[in-house]
C-alpha cells in the first residue's frame, strides 16, 4: 500500500538534534513542507501533496507518526490521537508553548529552503500539525504559513478553545512577522468540535491583517450539505468540484503558496 499511495516520492531521512525521521519529496520549485494530520500520511494526505507539486514546488512530507501510505479509519485515527497523547514530541494541551518537534521541523525547513532555494519556504500544518505552522514562523525561512483545522492544544477548557499552542515569545516573533507582511493563511469548518471560533479570533485579535480566515460554513442547512462533523479541509472532507467551498479553499492555499514563494521571488 505504501508503494502505491507514495508513487513518484522519493525518501531521504533528515536529522537534526540526534533526531532522524524520513521525509517523502516531490517536484521542483521552492519548498513546501506539508505535516500531515492524524492518524498518518493517507493517501489523502498524498493526493494534496502532488497537486501542491504539481503547482511548481518541491513537497517536503515528513513522516511524524503512523504507517505511511495506510489508509484512513476510524481505529487508526483513535490510535494516532493516543500516540500523540503520551509521546514527549506532542503537547496536546499547552496553551502557551509548542510541541517540542516543532524544533525538528524548523531545521526541516531551513534544509527545505537550502535545497531548493527561492525566497523562502511554505508550511501547512493540519489537525494536531495544524498551529505548527505558526511556530515555524519563528525561523525567517518560513514565508507561507497555513493553519488547516489546528487543533491543539485540544479545547477541553474555555482557555484551551481560545490558545493557539504558542509561547508568549514565540507569538511576539508571528505577530510582527505577520503585520510585516508574512501574512497567515487559517481554515476550519464552522461547527468542527475541535477547531473553535474562539481559536480563530484569537488569530485576528493578535495578527491584525496579518491573518486571512477561512470559515466553511458546515451547520444545519448549509448549501453544499457539508457534515457538522466535517473537519479535513483539503484532505478527507475535500469535494473536488468547481464551485465546492473546499475547493475553493485548496485554490486559496495553492494561489497563497504561489504569492509568497513564487511571484515574490
Amino acid at each position: 500500500m505504501t508503494a502505491a499511495v507514495l508513487e513518484g516520492f522519493e525518501s531521504f531521512t533528515f536529522s537534526h538534534d540526534g533526531e532522524a525521521r524520513d521525509v517523502y519529496r516531490r517536484g521542483a520549485g521552492p519548498c513546501v513542507v506539508v505535516m500531515h494530520e492524524v492518524p498518518g500520511i493517507t493517501p489523502e494526505v498524498a493526493r494534496f501533496a502532488r497537486r501542491v507539486a504539481d503547482e511548481g514546488f518541491t513537497v517536503f512530507v515528513p513522516h511524524l507518526f503512523g504507517t505511511p501510505g495506510k489508509p484512513f479509519s476510524t481505529g487508526y485515527m483513535l490510535a494516532g490521537v493516543l500516540h500523540c497523547c503520551i509521546s514527549r514530541e506532542f503537547h496536546v494541551l499547552a496553551e502557551r508553548g509548542s510541541s517540542p518537534i516543532t524544533e525538528w521541523l524548523r531545521a526541516l525547513c531551513r534544509e527545505g529552503h537550502a535545497q531548493c532555494g527561492g525566497p523562502g519556504v511554505g508550511a501547512i500544518g493540519m489537525c494536531i500539525t495544524g498551529n505548527f505552522a505558526l511556530a515555524l514562523m519563528v525561523d525567517e525561512s518560513v514565508m507561507a504559513p497555513v493553519l488547516s483545522q489546528p487543533s491543539l492544544p485540544f479545547p477541553l477548557t474555555r482557555a484551551k478553545r481560545a490558545a493557539i499552542h504558542l509561547s508568549d515569545a514565540d507569538l511576539a516573533v508571528v505577530r510582527a512577522r505577520a503585520r510585516a507582511g508574512c501574512g497567515v493563511l487559517g481554515m476550519r469548518f464552522t461547527t468542527d468540535p475541535v477547531v473553535p471560533a474562539e481559536r480563530f479570533a484569537t488569530l485576528a485579535r493578535e495578527l491584525g491583517d496579518g491573518f486571512e480566515a477561512i470559515e466553511i460554513d458546515s451547520g444545519p442547512g448549509n448549501p453544499h450539505g457539508i457534515s457538522k462533523q466535517a473537519h479535513s479541509v483539503v484532505t478527507k472532507d475535500l469535494v473536488d468540484e468547481a464551485g465546492h467551498p473546499t475547493r475553493a479553499a485548496l485554490e486559496r492555499v495553492l494561489a497563497f503558496f504561489r504569492e509568497r514563494l513564487l511571484t515574490a521571488g
